[in-house]
């Protein structure tokens, strides 16, 4: 099974996911990013300093997988990925 890691990044600062997921294939990789933005955001506090954020998911030879803004995340519906 692949190993995704999910790093986040705010402007200019990284937080780098050493451990990483092994899921599926990129659409779970997909949902769990989209699931980790919406769990961070419900944090009170958090909105402000993340709505700009981007959660950056690599694979383990860490080539880009997906981009998934932390803005993008909170427009989209649950589990079906349309705009609201």
């Amino acid at each position: 099974m692949p190993r995704y890691f999910f790093h986040t990044r705010i402007g200019d600062d990284r937080v780098a996911d050493a451990e990483g997921t092994d899921l599926r294939d990129p659409d779970r990789a997909w949902e769990v990013a989209r699931d980790t933005i919406r769990a961070a955001m419900a944090e009170p506090g958090n909105q402000a300093r993340l709505i700009g954020a981007c959660l950056v998911v690599t694979d383990e030879s860490g080539d880009v997988i997906l981009e998934f803004p932390f803005a993008e995340a909170m427009l989209s519906g649950p589990g079906d990925g349309r705009l609201h």
